[in-house]
């Protein structure tokens, strides 16, 4: 186990994509744990996905935080571009940003096929503005940033552990994630800049990200449309419930990779990375059976919902992978944690969530 060197209370912390999915329930954690924390929240609010459920997030985080004010919590957000690096040298002049955990990117694998600007802009120039901001600023203890399972490509050997090659990315999306992980590593050596890079695999949850496969799965059963299962439904994915994710953020910015002297002598590169995932690749035939009972269990569905009848079975598709699967044994070495949130406990959280949401079937009311 490392022992923490990174204080949170009392610091003032940088979280971009604040409004995504990930990132809001990461900032709500904070409010709820950290005492005398500032935490800046950026996000560009684009239209990449329903922007009413980024302002539902945003709304949840500023209640919080009044409720938290008595504990010294003051939240401030800032809605802007990654790329604009105008704004981000701003940031870092106006405030003393201790932690900053970049979890802002342009996501999706398929959406990286047919809009690849976006994710030059965002994932790239964004990430370097960042890396630049960090390198001139005299308070950064530790930079955080989302890395994805993506990187692992076509690699066959499983569980995919830190330690393999990472060289055959099969997406834009995948590309522009490893190449964040040279660069955080590049700056890292030349600026002594400790950072920690975080692969996750397929997180989902409550009010998380409409183009996934649950939540769009949901949207179309709902309507009463056909759901499409790849690889004919032979994918396997190691889902990650989003409480655990945060868990292990939390944990991981706690503790900056230390400064040390290699067998050569010469300076090792404060510089980690980890997976984090759920260890227990489910087959996506299964998970689909468990959402369909969860959102029958909520009243999205009715009880005498026919499924066989609206899903499909289709071939691969380009940029994906048939199977995703975490090593998380360094995780739970240095940080006591493992991800452990079963798929039926985390579907129905959704499932709840979504009944919330968008309300349940008409049949069932």
């Amino acid at each position: 186990m490392l022992e923490y060197n990174v204080q949170l209370s009392g610091k003032t912390l940088l979280v971009t994509g604040a409004a995504g999915f990930i990132g809001s329930n990461l900032v709500k954690r904070i409010l709820r744990d950290v005492r005398e924390v500032k935490v800046v929240g950026l996000d560009s609010m684009n239209d990449y996905y329903d922007v009413n459920i980024k302002r539902e997030r945003l709304t949840e985080i500023e209640t919080l935080a009044r409720e938290m004010q008595s504990r010294g919590v003051t939240w401030t957000f800032v809605q802007g571009n990654l790329a604009d690096k105008a704004l981000i040298d701003r940031l870092f002049v106006e405030y003393p940003f201790a932690v900053v955990v970049n979890l802002a990117a342009q996501a999706g694998v398929r959406y990286s096929i047919t809009n690849p600007q976006a994710y030059i802009e965002s994932n790239l120039i964004g990430f370097y503005n960042i890396l630049e901001a960090c390198r001139h600023s005299a308070s950064v203890e530790h930079l955080v940033y989302a890395s994805s399972s993506s990187v692992y490509g076509s690699n066959k050997k499983v569980p995919y552990s830190t330690d393999d090659k990472v060289d055959n990315p099969v997406s834009l999306y995948a590309a522009t994630k490893k190449s964040n992980e040279l660069l955080a590593h590049a700056y890292s050596k030349l600026y002594d800049i400790p950072s920690t890079g975080l692969r996750f695999f397929t997180v989902y949850g409550p009010a998380g990200r409409p183009d996934m496969a649950y939540f769009g799965f949901t949207n179309k059963l709902r309507r009463g449309e056909t759901i499409q299962i790849f690889n004919y439904g032979n994918c396997k994915r190691d889902f990650t419930f989003v409480d655990d994710i945060v868990e292990g953020v939390l944990r991981v910015m706690q503790h900056a990779p230390e400064k040390q002297t290699g067998e050569d002598g010469l300076p090792v590169p404060p510089y980690k990375v980890y997976n984090i995932g759920n260890s227990s690749p489910e087959n996506l035939l299964d998970f689909v059976t468990i959402l369909q009972e969860e959102l029958i269990r909520a009243e999205v569905l009715p009880a005498t919902y026919d499924f066989e009848a609206h899903k499909e079975l289709v071939p691969m598709q380009p940029g994906d992978v048939p199977v995703t699967y975490a090593d998380t044994t360094p995780l739970e070495q240095d940080f006591g944690f493992r991800p452990s949130t079963p798929l039926r406990q985390g579907l129905r959280a959704f499932a709840e969530w979504y009944a919330r949401y968008y309300g349940k079937s008409e049949t069932n009311s």
